[in-house]
Order: C-alpha cells, then sequence, then structure tokens
C-alpha cells in the first residue's frame, strides 16, 4: 500500500486509464514501478453504489483482467476492486476533508491493519483471527495547499469489492435478522479484540500512536451538531404519534445536555479503550450466506475512533435491529459477543477479566448506558427514518422502550455528570 504525495489524483475529473491500473496490480504483486512484468488485457468500470447512497466518497467499481509474466502458462488473472475518492460537490468534499473522513480510513487501512496483522503474526503465526474487513490494494492522500499556488486536496483508496464474492447488503427497512446480527457482532468482537491486545500487550496507547482517530471533542461536536438539526424533526413525528407525550417532554428535558452526554459517553475509559468502528450499523455491513454459515464485512472506516466497544453494539442493536428481535435477543447477543471477544483476547495472549479486572456484567452495565450514545446519533440522522412505516415502527418502539427503562432521564444524567 502506498501513501505516495507526488502523483496527481483529481477526483472532480478522476478517469481510470491502464497506466493507472498498472500502478495498483503492480503494488498488489509487489512489482517493481518500472517493470514491464504485468500485461491488461481487458477493464471495465461502472458507478460503485446507487446514486445517494454514499455521502462522504465518490465510488466507482472495477474489473480488470490481466495477465503475469512470471506465470509459465500464461494464467489470466481477474481483479474486482472499489474506488473511494473524494465528493465531486463542493459541500461535501468541503464536509469531507475539513473533517478529515477521507484520511482517517486511509490511516485505517495503511498504518492501524498493517500494525494489527504485525503484532497477530508475532504473537502466533497460527492464529486464525482475520479482520472482516475489505483488502486494501492502494491509497493516496494529499491535503492539498494553498500557497505557493492553490493546489486542491487529493483522496483515493482502492479496496476489495466484496460484491463478487457473495456480499450483499443488508435492508435497512426491515432490519438485521439474528443470523446477520449475529455475524456482525462476532465480527466487531475480532477488531475490538486486535486492537485491546495490540494496546495491552504493547503497552502503547492507541490515542497518541494513531492522532488521526476521530477524536472525542471533534467527534462530539459532529455529532452534535448532527443531533440539534435531527430533535426538531424527531418532535415534529412525535407531536403527530399518539400517546408519546412523555417521551417527548423527556427529549426535551435531555436536550441541553446531548452534547456532554455525547462526549462523556464516546470518551475512552481505561484499561478497556480501544479502536471501534463508530458508525457500526446495518448500511456499513455486507453479509454472505448460505444454508450453513453467515459472514459479515465491515465497510467504511471514515469514524474510527478510540472509544467504548458497547458503542458499536449498542449503536448495531438499536439502530439496525427489529424491536422484537432487539427485546428477545439483546443478552444473547451480548453473551455472543463477550465469548467471541475473549476467546480471541485468549488467542492473542490476553486474559481479559484475570488481566483488566473486566466481566460480562461489566460490559452489560456499559452497554446500558452506550444505548443512550446511540439513541441521539440515530436521532442525527432520523431523516433516514421518517417516511418510511417500517423504520418509523422501529424507532417509536424503540423510543417507548428506553423511556421505559428508564434511561431518558435528564436527573440521571445531571446525576453522572456531579
Amino acid at each position: 500500500m502506498s501513501e505516495s504525495e507526488e502523483e496527481s489524483t483529481n477526483s472532480a475529473d478522476w478517469t481510470v486509464t491502464e497506466e493507472w491500473l498498472l500502478t495498483v496490480l503492480k503494488e498488489h504483486h509487489k512489482e517493481p514501478e518500472d517493470s514491464d512484468a504485468i500485461s491488461i488485457s481487458d477493464y471495465t468500470v461502472t458507478p460503485g453504489c446507487e446514486s445517494g447512497e454514499s455521502v462522504l466518497s465518490d465510488i466507482l467499481a472495477v474489473s480488470v483482467k490481466y495477465s503475469l509474466k512470471s506465470d509459465p502458462d500464461g494464467t489470466s488473472h481477474h481483479l474486482d476492486f472499489i474506488i473511494k475518492l473524494l465528493p465531486q460537490d463542493a459541500f461535501s468534499r468541503f464536509f469531507v476533508t475539513e473533517a478529515q473522513f477521507d484520511l482517517r480510513e486511509i490511516k485505517f487501512y495503511t498504518q492501524v491493519v498493517p500494525d494489527i496483522e504485525t503484532f497477530k503474526k508475532n504473537t502466533d503465526e497460527t492464529i486464525d483471527l482475520r479482520l472482516p474487513i475489505p483488502r486494501c490494494y492502494y491509497a493516496h492522500y494529499s491535503a492539498g495547499s494553498i500557497e505557493p499556488e492553490s493546489t486542491p486536496p487529493e483522496s483515493v483508496l482502492v479496496l476489495e469489492n466484496m460484491k463478487p464474492q457473495g456480499y450483499v447488503g443488508a435492508d435497512f427497512s426491515r432490519g438485521l435478522t439474528l443470523r446477520q446480527a449475529t455475524a456482525a457482532v462476532e465480527a466487531v468482537s475480532i477488531l475490538h479484540a486486535l486492537s485491546l491486545s495490540l494496546k495491552v500487550k504493547e503497552g502503547k496507547n492507541l490515542s497518541e500512536r494513531y492522532p488521526f482517530l476521530f477524536q472525542t471533542a471533534r467527534a462530539s461536536d459532529s455529532y452534535q451538531q448532527l443531533v440539534e438539526r435531527g430533535l426538531p424533526q424527531l418532535s415534529r413525528f412525535l407531536e403527530s404519534s399518539s400517546g408519546l407525550e412523555s417521551v417527548l417532554i423527556a427529549l426535551e428535558d435531555l436536550r441541553p445536555y446531548t452534547k456532554d452526554i455525547i462526549e462523556n459517553l464516546l470518551a475512552p475509559e481505561e484499561p478497556m479503550a480501544l479502536i471501534t468502528h463508530t458508525d457500526f450499523w446495518c448500511n456499513n455491513l455486507m453479509f454472505r450466506e448460505d444454508e450453513n454459515s453467515c459472514t459479515c464485512a465491515v465497510l467504511d472506516w471514515q469514524m474510527v475512533t478510540y472509544s467504548k466497544a458497547t458503542n458499536d453494539l449498542a449503536l448495531l442493536l438499536i439502530s439496525s435491529v427489529p424491536a422484537e428481535l432487539r427485546r428477545l435477543h439483546t443478552d444473547t447477543l451480548l453473551d455472543h459477543y463477550w465469548e467471541n471477544f475473549t476467546a480471541s483476547c485468549r488467542k492473542l495472549k490476553l486474559d481479559v477479566e484475570a488481566e483488566l479486572g473486566y466481566d460480562r456484567k461489566k460490559l452489560a452495565e456499559d452497554y446500558k448506558r452506550s444505548q443512550l450514545l446511540a439513541l441521539l446519533l440515530c436521532i442525527g440522522s432520523v431523516d433516514l427514518a421518517l417516511g418510511n412505516a417500517q423504520m418509523e415502527e422501529r424507532l417509536l418502539e424503540l423510543l417507548k422502550d428506553l423511556h421505559e427503562d428508564g434511561l431518558l432521564n435528564a436527573d440521571l444524567v445531571k446525576k453522572a455528570q456531579e
């Protein structure tokens, strides 16, 4: 993988060329830049997602056929990948670059992932823990400049395309099935276990090691702006629904404290602080299913953070799981997460309970608090739910449940801040 500052890659007029594809393929196969060891026979370029589906990137899907000079029998190779570029829309581009969403994801793939892979190999080469993410083939970033002459920011990330391998996205309107939710919590448990073990065994603070992670103060400001935009929409929706007056009052009582709530719940708490996805909901997941198994791949790491594991779990279960399934199976899903998380840590020579004093009961306590953060993040994106009957119903049931559980309580928030 590369982070070269030398080449020009302006996504506003981006064109995939054979020359550029050779650069990616040489990086993938570790061939020298001036080598003629790769010959491209054909390639196609298509949009990588539906219009409006991604606001943080413009995405292209590429399929390329090529041959390697080193293959004695002239074997034909085939590679499918996606290219993530800065949005062409000026406002979206400024939003992405100002918040460094593009840089954060590139750094995740080019710094965090290699460090984790090296740590895993040094711990035990036979460990069968694979990060449930697309493979990165190539990355390039340049922040741009104003002086001596203006140059725009540049950002390119080339990742494995999961769709040709049988992975498909989830149905957000319907929500995840139990099988999909189980696969998702298992997938994120691997990331959590690897990053926590890396921190503990190498004795390095991950927030200092990776300063590009979404820092608590900056993330809190961003999420608070979304909440302030979403709360009026949610209030109007609740006013038009019968029997929810108490929920509406509780939310209005919480409103003055939402920024503090977000900042407090996002803040890492040692010794269990680790790397979290922080945007862990069904639209950032893909699944490959057959009669016997379900595998989850986790996409879109622009908001990767140093935080609490339960923040990922709560956002997934609150935003992406149907109400009845959530009510019946939250404890089962948390059990499954805990079993996979601790088992993965043990493979990495870390006993979470013995060395860190953290157990399943504490996970449940942290999860209960993380639900309020997850709700606020959902409120920040409430426009995704409004207008869709299934999602509106899921939102209403969630608000009722959290209110009945006493989580929409300003007095509890004030007491926690004292």
